[in-house]
């Protein structure tokens, strides 16, 4: 048998942990980069505090943010509009329901904490549309729905639409009515805003029902409701490809991830996506890979699903930078409500924002 070299962890390089000293503790910079020393979920989120501050301050590097879940219905509207204020963000990518829940904070509207004495059957009675533990209500659906169609209104007749162009228009006049909320908050900082799943939205129905309200009084299909026959002028490859054209003319890439599924991978396709140009059709385009990456969700690898696949396998289908080149990543497995406000904190800590 080999006898056993014992190490002492210094003489390897290794990082030694410390025990975390809340007397040292004078803000939330201090706090994060304490618990960068410590273990498990604490020092994955004190290690994507440095990634987001290097992040933030490359300016050579766009960075996206994409976000899923109940963000906003669970008021962490002001964190991801705090980003986009602060210079964290260059683009977000999200879910419809996401987007729709913060127009409704946007027009002032409110939501409520479910009262378990409730059941679901009374709650839908009342107008209440229950999201886990909190409440929508349905007339605030119905006063977005008024500020969709008349926004949608006022474009050019014949214009094709697409996502972004419709949450740009929504947060002008978000801002121009003196309102608030993410999308007026991208509209003022030029950041553009993407639904790739628009239709799977409150604000993807309103526009649908928008088209089919011009026909209302002027003839409906024949056969109308089994063919319903009246479709929005919207092309979502129009997102497709000005988000490719932003993801060309940047040197370095980001991004900051809330969870995962749709907006996750469609914002991280487009490396795939932008190599087939060269692949298949011969076209002179450059890789395109993420460098930076910062992921806040509790699902794990092993369940097999999106929202659990790691920056390392996003490598093998050419989204990131090896962490051999350079790419620096933080996978952050815990509650976004827990932990996303305390890593923006910490950033405006550092940063000044």
């Amino acid at each position: 048998m080999t006898k056993r070299e014992l190490h002492d962890g210094e003489s390897d390089g290794l990082t030694a942990l410390e025990p975390l000293d809340l007397d040292r503790v004078k803000n939330f910079a201090d706090l994060l980069r304490a618990m960068e020393k410590t273990a498990f979920a604490g020092r994955a989120l004190g290690e994507a505090l440095d990634i987001l501050v290097a992040m933030t301050r490359d300016k050579e590097c766009l960075k996206v943010a994409t976000l899923t879940g109940a963000m906003t219905i669970a008021k962490q509207g002001m964190v991801l509009e705090k980003m986009i204020r602060s210079g964290m963000i260059d683009v977000v990518i999200s879910t419809g329901a996401l987007m729709a829940h913060g127009l409704t904070e946007g027009i002032g509207a409110k939501h409520y904490k479910h009262d378990p004495k409730w059941n679901d059957e009374q709650l839908f009675d009342a107008g209440y549309n229950r999201v886990y533990d909190t409440l929508e209500m349905e007339k605030n659906l119905d006063d977005v729905e008024k500020i969709v169609a008349e926004t949608l209104r006022s474009l050019p007749e014949g214009e094709v639409l697409s996502s972004h162009r419709v949450c740009r228009e929504l947060g002008r006049v978000l801002s121009e009515s003196k309102m608030g909320g993410v999308l007026a908050a991208a509209y003022e900082k030029n950041v553009p805003v993407y639904i790739p799943a628009f239709t799977d939205s409150e604000m993807g129905l309103d526009t649908a029902v928008a088209a089919l309200g011009l026909h209302v009084g002027k003839g409906l299909p024949p056969d109308f409701p089994k063919k319903i026959g009246v479709v929005p002028n919207y092309n979502p490859f129009l997102d497709l490809n000005d988000y490719a054209e932003r993801i060309i003319a940047a040197k370095r890439k980001g991004i900051f991830t809330i969870g995962g599924g749709v907006p996750r991978n469609w914002a991280q396709q487009v490396g795939p996506y932008l190599d087939l140009f060269e692949r298949r059709l011969g076209l002179p385009i450059p890789p395109q890979r993420f460098s930076y990456g910062i992921r806040i969700c509790p699902e794990p690898a092993h369940w097999g699903g999106l929202s659990g696949c790691t920056y390392t396998e996003g490598v093998s289908w050419g989204k990131f930078v090896p962490v051999s080149e350079g790419g620096r990543y933080a996978e952050v497995h815990a509650d976004a409500t827990i932990a996303w406000p305390l890593l923006v904190r910490a950033a405006m800590d550092v940063l000044g924002a």
